[in-house]
């Protein structure tokens, strides 16, 4: 960026948070509007399709310039993260009227596409992980963070398993040394979007500091992820990157998962990919449309997790199958635990928000509606005889003093912005009841002026109105001002009309504006408390996001078998597969109204039948068999019932 000795002061400060932040789009806050400058007015420009000018500063050399209303900084900052951008939000950290001089401005916020909590970046059936690799010999560290959950997980292993975790759980960015960044694309694909960092933080010591610190523990074991040396490694960079990136409120990252490989069927891209698991295409037909009968983002969050990491252990998996034949049985509980759980909305990304700061009075609303119907389900499922869900049921804590508060403090349809005001509820502070009925009753002094005015003067059009330059006025159409009295102060001259002010006016103005100024920063204040005191109970409302999240899986699967005619499979750690009238669950799905799928049964063991040589012309089916009975198999692995009348499936 070109400098000149005729810049002015905001281009000079400017300048310098810009050096701070070279690699990243720059919004400036300037009044009402955020701008961009130089090579981040043409990439904004380019991506947003706002208009790009150009301004002197004073000096002869022009400079590029672009800029939107701050209002609508959620629409475009999404837009220019999706097309690939790190953004640094700049605002000003002073209020404009009382400073003399340049306003003090910084950065507040560095988005990147790992690290986005806003909901129009994030999709709600998918994690938003941020990944980081760490690379020692042949062994691959990887963490992975979903800054908008806190899940934060963990694990340990060769490229090849590197690889299949990458493919799964799909990271929206990567971050990792500049030294191993080359040798990672080579290995993994240029298409993932990687940063890179400084070699110096990828240290075991410094990156366990940063760990200890985060969680407010003296070793690492009790996560059981201690003997993790490079996994840690990868993890501690996450964190650190996470301060970079002014994301200093952590408080809901409270614990750290490792993600055991002999724990889970794993699959590498080109199976993902052939068997058409998921899909970035929203009307694409695969195995997780037909499945997905859960109620909320959360739910569906974990059945994609579900499908992609299936269980290994027959124990676990004969867990699954059993509550989801408990819930099966139990129509009327089933139907009613899934109408609850449509109203529960999104628990864990809502109490996410809380220490992140980005909760608003209606996430408030919806938390405690989640609260509510979380208690709803632990009352159904009181006689439940199941040991999963009866577990699961255990687990939950509905809170129910947090719930009243919640339910006392805010009004019942609060606006989405706690400076919109209307927000505390009356009752909750006297202070604030004495305020609003100023400000109300001076409201109907003006009423009261208007029409004394009106009578007095004998002006019939005559109103009180406000805007933000001279405040409260008499407005009088041209036809009437010849009657306006000689003590009116005349404000401003309209292309029809004339306003006016009056002593009486300004009076009742400075009563009113004071008023609701107060009643302002006291809700704010009052909200902010209500919040903070949310802050200790954010792991239990998380601890209630995974179980709710667990039983809309287990209540989706029984609603799917109910729907599409599954039945329960038995597995087993023998070698038979015996499929009995087996279907492909995607296919029948799609064929035209009245047609039926072919069924076919299938047969393999070691002993009379290990292969099938399948023949046919083209169309015929074969690939469809091929591909329903790896289906079948890694649905019996989720612990789904399964698209045939009765199935035995060995371990896989």
């Amino acid at each position: 960026m070109a400098k000149s000795s005729g810049e002015t002061p905001l281009m000079k400060q400017h300048q310098a948070i810009k050096a701070k932040y070279p690699d990243a789009v720059l919004l400036f806050r300037v009044g009402d509007f955020y701008e961009t400058f130089g090579q981040d007015a043409v990439h904004a420009a380019r991506v947003l399709g706002i208009t790009l000018t150009k301004r002197n500063n004073g000096s002869a050399s022009a400079m590029e310039l672009a800029g939107f209303p701050h209002h609508a900084l959620d629409t475009y900052l999404h837009k220019l993260v999706k097309a690939g951008f790190r953004v640094a939000v700049c605002d000003q950290l002073e209020d404009p009227k009382t400073v003399k001089g340049i306003v003090k401005r910084g950065v507040t916020e560095l988005v990147t596409p790992g690290v986005a909590v806003n909901e129009k970046l994030l999709e709600h059936h998918r994690n938003n992980f941020l990944a980081a690799v760490h690379i020692e010999k042949e062994t691959y560290g990887i963490a992975f963070l979903d800054i908008s959950t806190g899940e934060f997980l963990l694990a340990e292993g060769d490229r090849e398993y590197a690889d299949k975790l990458l493919q799964n759980l799909r990271p929206a960015e990567i971050i990792l040394s500049r030294a191993q960044l080359h040798s990672f694309r080579e290995a993994h694909g240029a298409e993932l979007f990687t940063y890179p960092l400084d070699e110096w933080i990828f240290q075991q010591s410094y990156a366990e500091e940063q760990l200890l610190r985060q969680f407010s523990t003296h070793s690492l074991k009790g996560f059981g992820v201690d003997a993790m040396n490079v996994g840690i490694v990868a993890a501690g960079a996450v964190l650190h990157y996470l301060r970079e990136t002014e994301h200093p409120h952590l408080g809901h990252i409270t614990s750290i998962q490792p993600i055991r490989r002999n724990e889970h069927l794993w699959m590498d891209r080109f199976t993902i990919r052939n068997l058409e698991l998921i899909s970035t295409n929203e009307n694409a037909q695969t195995l997780f449309t037909v499945l997905n009968n859960t109620q909320t983002p959360m739910g569906a969050r974990l059945l994609r997790r579900w499908m992609l990491m299936p269980l290994v252990d027959v124990q676990s998996i004969q867990q699954r199958l059993n509550a989801v034949e408990y819930l099966l049985n139990e129509t009327t509980s089933r139907e009613s635990i899934s109408s609850y759980l449509k109203q529960t909305g999104d628990v864990e990304r809502l109490c996410a928000r809380i220490p992140l700061r980005k909760l608003n009075p209606r996430d408030l609303v919806m938390l405690a509606a989640g609260l509510e119907q979380a208690a709803a389900i632990q009352q159904i499922l009181t006689t439940c005889n199941d040991p999963l869900i009866t577990a699961l049921r255990n687990a939950l804590d509905p809170c129910p003093d947090i719930q009243r508060r919640i339910k006392d403090t805010i009004q019942e349809n609060p606006p989405a912005l706690v400076q919109k005001g209307g927000v505390i509820a009356s009752g909750v502070d006297p202070q604030l009841d004495e305020l609003r009925l100023l400000a109300s009753s001076g409201k109907s002094v003006l009423v009261e002026i208007q029409q004394r005015e009106i009578l007095n003067t004998g002006i019939p059009s005559l109103k009180i109105s406000y805007n933000n330059v001279f405040g409260y006025y008499l407005e009088v159409t041209n036809i009437h001002k010849a009657k306006v009295p000689e003590s009116w102060i005349r404000k401003q001259t309209l292309a029809n009309a004339e306003r006016y002010i009056t002593p009486e006016l300004k009076e009742y103005e400075e009563k009113i504006l004071g008023a609701e100024e107060k009643i302002q920063q006291l809700e704010i204040q009052l909200f902010q408390q209500l919040t903070d005191a949310l802050l200790d109970v954010v792991p239990t409302f998380q601890q209630n996001a995974r179980v709710l999240a667990s039983l809309d899986c287990l209540v989706s699967f029984a609603q799917s078998a109910v729907l599409y005619h599954y039945h329960k499979p038995t597995v087993h750690s023998g070698t038979e597969l015996s499929l009995q009238n087996s279907r492909h669950p995607v296919i029948e799905r799609h064929l035209p109204t009245g047609e039926l799928y072919i069924q076919n049964d299938i047969a393999l063991d070691t002993r009379d039948c290990q292969i099938i040589i399948l023949t046919g012309p083209n169309m015929s089916g074969k690939s469809a068999i091929l591909r329903q009975t790896a289906l079948i198999t890694l649905m019996a692995h989720m612990g789904s019932f399964v698209p045939a009348s009765s199935a035995t499936i060995p371990l896989t």
